[in-house]
């Protein structure tokens, strides 16, 4: 049951078209980082204002993605990096492998996980990516509107082709031509991976520590499960189907 403060302040937080995720970290110093995140509900972006001071590392020339469609004149600053530039400001100091606690808190219930600085770290910063400007993670914003921290392969697989056959279902409503073979989804996967090696590279490059830099390879070993073989992956989760595929055959 949540603290009476804290479901007081999470009931304030949820206003019309904005959604709160509130993640908060007891580090192995027993100190605590609290982020409340302030997210729209309608275009799936983070609210919350960036730092005034953006590093030079944000800058969108700064390992710049390959793929990246925003031009430069119009965004100085890669909208991911910006959205990542708190983790950096807290994290940094920590080694992947140090034991933390997360506490994870939405509007209609709470997680709680003992685990390694770089998981716990990578569940956020993969809500950090999903509600950033960039355009790459578009994908990832329905997915954000209803998070599932700690994911696991089979959630994430689950997950990642439940939302683009939602996709799908919407486009025929248009009178658009669909995709049934998920081969867009490897495709988008696939530009996800670039973004990743890129913004790692980033990281690496101004980190001091291995925490963040981890927790960004730990999400890309997710994004390896939908690609390149797409019905590998869906062949993964096949079996949960097994007793409503056996009984249509009835």
């Amino acid at each position: 049951m949540l603290p009476r403060q804290t479901t007081k302040n999470l009931k304030q937080r949820f206003v019309m078209n904005t959604f709160s995720i509130q993640y908060r970290y007891i580090l192995p110093d027993d100190s605590e980082e609290i982020f409340d995140l302030q997210i729209d509900a309608d275009s799936l972006k983070l609210n919350n204002s960036p730092p005034q001071s953006l590093p030079d590392w944000t800058r969108k020339d700064f390992y710049e993605c390959p793929n990246c469609s925003l031009l430069t004149k119009d965004h100085p600053h890669c909208p991911l990096a910006v959205n990542l530039v708190i983790l950096l400001q807290r994290f940094d100091r920590l080694l992947s492998y140090e034991q933390i606690h997360v506490d994870v808190i939405v509007k209609e219930r709470k997680y709680s996980k003992n685990t390694t600085a770089q998981i716990g770290i990578s569940s956020l910063m993969g809500l950090l990516i999903a509600t950033s400007a960039c355009p790459l993670t578009d994908f990832l914003k329905p997915m954000a509107r209803f998070h599932l921290p700690f994911a696991n392969e089979e959630e994430t697989i689950w997950r990642a082709a439940s939302t683009y056959l939602l996709v799908q279902y919407y486009l025929n409503r248009q009178n658009q031509i669909i995709d049934l073979n998920l081969e867009g989804l490897a495709h988008i996967y696939e530009d996800i991976q670039v973004l990743n090696a890129a913004m790692s590279r980033r990281l690496q490059a101004v980190s001091q520590k291995d925490s963040t830099v981890n927790a960004l390879i730990h999400l890309d070993v997710f994004a390896k499960y939908l690609t390149p073989d797409i019905k590998q992956s869906m062949d993964k989760i096949r079996n949960t189907f097994l007793p409503f595929l056996v009984a249509q055959k009835s």
